[in-house]
């Protein structure tokens, strides 16, 4: 019979956090079934990250109060055989600190977007000075780097980090049915776009292509979880996000789409997005930024738009042919089903797991 390996994972939120619920919670059931009891500490839990959503911020006696809760739950990890922990235990803080309380215990880092960043680019110099390669001292004495993309694993690399493994951000296919193609009974096409208040401002870049090819055919514009959207001459559909529908609302939808700018930031991203609406049965238009070029095969599954009128001839092109939606959404929820799923990651990640506890 196998030990049973304890391991105390310190996301960044709670289930309701997008990155939390995909990168850790949703792996929990098939780590138990592994043997790997994992404990689960967020930094900000669901009703903290609630309040930052209605009220813009975090007061400081929240943030005292989740930080102080965050080092009482690191000062037991010899109870632990593993501590896996989401982008960084102590946001902010001097590396020497953090890595003095993590000290003892070996450590998973995960990575599904490029955080780093978030210091070695900061606009105030003293930032970049200090805390430039916080998260490169991190993941240097780590025992693992799990990242979610190649730009991500190549930081992990750089930093000397002594093992380094992509697992994509996926979707569990229990939660995404194998989608009927044929059932459509939309009135008008819809495009469909899923996010967060925070990620929302992507859809700026879709303005003027939407705008314009509102003029040409007719279609309807489905944001989840961005909240109130206005775009003049766009025929709108704000939906709250919700974990019980969004897979049928992104179903009933035609087409998904992923704008996003080129920076640095945006090429850590892991495409998320464009799994769900693949699992989902839907064509996709995307930018073509980061691992987007990967997920995305042009006129197999989708296609990249780069400017205004890629996004308007290619969204056209889609709206008008509901066979060749058919058929690449067949094409993608077959990539969902080989590379991007719970199914296909879930072992690989207990695997990691065990051996890292048993050497």
């Amino acid at each position: 019979m196998k030990k049973k390996i304890k391991v105390l994972a310190l996301t960044r939120y709670g289930t309701l956090g997008a990155s939390s619920r995909m990168r850790t919670h949703q792996y929990l059931p098939w780590l138990a079934a592994e043997g790997i009891q994992v404990e689960v500490q967020p930094l900000f839990s669901n009703e903290t990250l609630t309040s930052k959503y209605q009220n813009g911020s975090y007061t400081l006696g929240i943030i005292l109060k989740c930080f102080s809760e965050r080092i009482a739950a690191i000062r037991k990890k010899n109870s632990y055989d593993l501590l896996w922990i989401e982008k960084e235990a102590l946001p902010w803080w001097p590396l020497w600190i953090e890595r003095t309380l993590l000290n003892g215990t070996p450590y998973i880092l995960d990575y599904d977007d490029a955080l780093f960043h978030n210091y070695d680019l900061h606009r105030i110099y003293a930032i970049r000075r200090l805390l430039g390669r916080r998260l490169d001292g991190l993941m240097a004495k780590s025992s693992l780097v799990i990242s979610g993309n190649t730009y991500l694993a190549q930081r992990a690399k750089d930093a000397g980090a002594k093992s380094v493994a992509i697992l994509p951000t996926v979707v569990d296919l229990d939660r995404y049915p194998n989608p009927q193609i044929d059932t459509k009974a939309n009135i008008i096409p819809v495009i469909v776009w899923i996010g967060s208040p925070s990620t929302v401002r992507y859809l700026k870049d879709l303005e003027q292509p939407l705008q314009q090819l509102a003029q040409r055919i007719s279609f309807q514009l489905r944001v989840i979880g961005g909240g109130d959207v206005v775009i003049p001459g766009v025929n709108i559909q704000s939906i709250p996000w919700s974990e019980d529908t969004e897979v049928a609302n992104i179903t009933s939808a035609d087409v998904g789409v992923m704008p996003l700018q080129d920076s640095p930031w945006e090429r850590g991203k892991c495409g998320y997005k464009l799994i769900q609406y693949m699992a989902c049965g839907l064509p996709v238009v995307a930018s073509p930024i980061g691992v987007n070029t990967e997920i995305v095969s042009p006129s197999v599954n989708g296609y990249l738009a780069s400017s205004v009128n890629d996004w308007v001839d290619t969204l056209e092109y889609l709206l008008k042919d509901s066979i060749l939606r058919s058929q690449m959404g067949v094409v993608g929820r077959k990539l969902v089903e080989q590379e991007y799923c719970l199914q296909v990651t879930a072992p690989k990640l207990a695997k990691l797991i065990h051996k890292i506890v048993k050497s």
